[in-house]
Formats: structure tokens, C-alpha cells, sequence
């Protein structure tokens, strides 16, 4: 996700050489609980950025909370706390987030991702915004620390973002096996910091592209069950758009029009990930929807073909949690929507279509979505 320019300087940060973390080993024997820790079916969350401003910050969780939402789901990027080089970090802003969060009842869903750029293969050389480290052993070790340092205070994480498109993989052609590599250090960090946190796999880009821009999310998924990734998640990271679809709409029905013929356009393809789940023993866990929403972009041709209203979005948004709630309990856990809208986001922005807010500030500008979901029964 883009943050923008316009920084408040925070005061002088602290920089802190930590305890290091535990030796830890990819693929170790890990067990996962018999009785897993699980979400009500569903839970209520919503993506929030409150990095850069904490003014916009107060006023955004106040929002969040005043939506009956009980999560709010945020980027903690690795290198903006680890920024300089390995065991020295920046805690300033992601403390205060967290408290802010917290002190109003929030739970936090953390998004980790986003490499230093000294954990690059190339040392930084060539600046990717987003790549695996070249010793995944750095990130368990960022995971172990974070973890430890907000042990209670944040309930769940997302380890990583859409590793099966290749442009969050270093530009490289994605490699389920390799990201089941990663997600075994960060899974292995934080739990030996917070057995309590619940851990999720990565939401994955719905996609019909294949090698080697992308990886289409069911076969990402399929692969990371044939690469041994079960014990590293208590659930199944997902990204549920709808794109021009209502959310009933089944994926059967997509596969066979004629001017479709594809499954992941629409918000139940959420049941295709599921069948993988129970067909490699993992009826037992979870989903957690970690994007949903429907865009209103009527201005980027890139996305505009498959825009709705703002009233069908409201509406449609409304009705995914609906069809959750009825059709998909027990296994359906939190359900993340997008976005309460960053403050410099512009027309230009394709998160600027999907929000349920427009970029104001002091006074908020809510879409019919907000209204839509404060008003929802939950």
C-alpha cells in the first residue's frame, strides 16, 4: 500500500540493540494446538493508515469504533521499524498506533512485510519496494522482537502481502514453496515470543495470470499444502474482491458465462480456497478474509471496467458479511474490508475507489459504505 509525503517529524526516536531473538529453524517440528484459537464467525475488521499523521489517526479509530467494528487491520512495514541495519529499531510511532488502538477497545491485526533495504540479496542496491530478505532467518528474527514487544497488545498477523503476484515477491516469478520458507520463520519468531498470537498466511491476489507475473491464488494455495506450509499458519490467508459481481454471485456460475469463464472474479471464490483447506486436512481451521470490497473507480481504465456504484458498493459490502454470517460459519473467521482512506490519497489512487472514506481532514467525508456498515447488524 502507498503512504504519502507530507511528514510530521516525530520526536527523537529511541533506538534499541534487543535481547537476540531464539535460534530459529525453518520447518521445525511444530505441532498446532488440537484446540485452535478461532475468531467468532465472522469478526468485524477494517484496514486503517495511521502511520504519518496521529491527528488523522485518533480521528480514524474513532471512526472504526463507532462502526461496531472490533478490528482494525494496519501495515507495520520491517523496514520502518529496522530501518538502518539488523537489531536497531525505531519503536516511536508503531507504540503509539498500538495504544491508540488499544485504549479505545480496538484489536489489531498486524501486517508484516515490506524488507529493509539491507536485507535485500543486493544490500539495497536496487531499491525494491517490496522482496524477501536474503536471509529469511532476519525476518523470524524482526518477527521474534515485534512480538515480543506487543505480546497482548496485538491479537493476530498477516505475514506478508500477495506473495503470488510477482511484484510483492522482487519482481521475481512467485515460489509458494519459497514463501512457505518465510512464513516458517515468522510463525516460528512470533510464537516463541506470543504462543497466544494468532498467526495468518498472507492474502493472495484472486488472479487468472500466470507465470511469471503471477501465480492464480487457488494453485498458490495447493502449492503451499504441497510444500509442508500446514503447521505454519492457524489460518488461511484471503483477498475476497468482487469486482463487478453481488456478492451471491457463484463462481460456478462466472466459470460458465461465456463473457467471464473464470472463477476468482467473484466474492465466493472464498469457497474454492475452503475446499483446498478440507481436501489437505485443514477443516479444522479458519479463513480470514484479509481484503474484501468493491472498487467505485469510474476515472484509471485499468480498473473502471469492473467498477459499481457508490450505493451497489455500500450495498454489496453489506451483503458479503450477510453471506458469511449465514452461509460460511464456523469456518469463516475475521473478515478485513478496504479501506478507511489514507489521508493523501487522490483520484489517481486505485485504494481510492475501494475506501469507505474520502481523504478530509479535520471533518470526515464517508461514503454510503460507512454508513452501511455502522448501521449493519452485527
Amino acid at each position: 500500500m502507498i503512504f504519502g509525503g507530507g511528514l510530521i517529524m516525530p520526536p527523537p526516536a529511541t533506538t534499541v540493540t534487543p535481547t537476540p531473538a531464539p535460534a530459529l529453524q525453518p520447518f521445525a517440528a511444530i505441532t498446532p494446538k488440537k484446540n485452535l484459537k478461532r475468531f467468532d464467525s465472522p469478526e468485524y475488521g477494517i484496514q486503517a493508515f495511521l502511520w504519518w499523521k496521529h491527528d488523522v489517526a485518533r480521528r480514524d479509530l474513532d471512526l472504526i469504533h463507532d462502526m461496531g467494528f472490533k478490528w482494525v487491520k494496519h501495515i507495520f512495514s520491517w523496514r520502518d521499524l529496522e530501518q538502518i541495519q539488523k537489531g536497531h529499531y525505531d519503536w516511536y510511532t508503531a507504540d503509539t498506533i498500538i495504544n491508540l488502538a488499544n485504549r479505545r477497545g480496538l484489536k489489531i491485526l498486524a501486517r508484516l512485510d515490506r524488507q529493509p533495504f539491507w536485507a535485500q540479496d543486493d544490500g539495497g542496491a536496487v531499491k525494491l519496494d517490496s522482496a524477501p530478505p536474503k536471509n529469511y532467518s532476519d525476518f523470524g528474527d524482526f518477527c521474534y522482537v515485534f512480538a515480543s514487544r506487543y505480546k497482548g497488545k496485538i491479537g493476530a498477523y498477516q505475514v506478508w502481502n500477495e506473495p503470488n503476484l510477482a511484484r510483492e515477491w522482487g519482481n521475481r516469478p512467485p515460489n509458494a514453496a519459497e514463501y512457505v520458507r518465510l512464513l516458517s520463520y515468522c510463525y516460528a519468531g512470533i510464537k516463541a515470543a506470543d504462543p497466544d498470537a494468532i498467526v495468518i498466511s498472507a492474502g493472495l491476489a484472486p488472479t487468472g495470470t500466470d507465470l511469471p507475473e503471477a501465480v492464480p491464488d487457488d494453485r498458490f494455495v495447493r502449492e503451499m499444502y504441497a510444500a509442508g506450509g500446514a503447521p505454519y499458519f492457524d489460518m488461511i490467508g484471503v483477498n475476497a474482491p468482487g469486482y463487478f459481481n453481488p456478492p451471491e454471485r457463484s463462481p460456478d456460475d462466472t466459470e460458465k458465462d461465456p463473457q467471464i469463464k473464470a472463477r476468482w472474479v467473484t466474492f465466493r471464490h472464498v469457497e474454492d480456497i475452503r475446499q483446498i483447506m478440507v481436501a489437505n486436512g485443514d477443516a479444522d481451521k479458519q479463513i480470514a478474509i484479509l481484503e474484501m470490497g468493491w472498487t467505485t473507480d469510474q476515472v484509471n481504465p485499468t480498473y473502471s471496467w469492473y467498477a459499481v456504484t457508490e450505493q451497489q458498493q455500500a450495498d454489496y459490502l453489506v451483503r458479503a458479511y450477510q453471506w458469511a454470517k449465514q452461509n460460511w460459519q464456523p469456518w469463516i473467521g475475521l473478515m478485513s474490508c478496504i479501506y478507511i482512506a489514507e489521508y493523501s490519497w487522490s483520484e489517481k489512487d486505485e485504494q481510492y475507489w475501494y475506501a469507505i472514506t474520502r481523504p478530509s481532514f479535520p471533518e470526515p467525508d464517508l461514503r454510503p459504505a460507512y454508513h452501511a456498515l455502522k448501521n449493519m447488524p452485527k
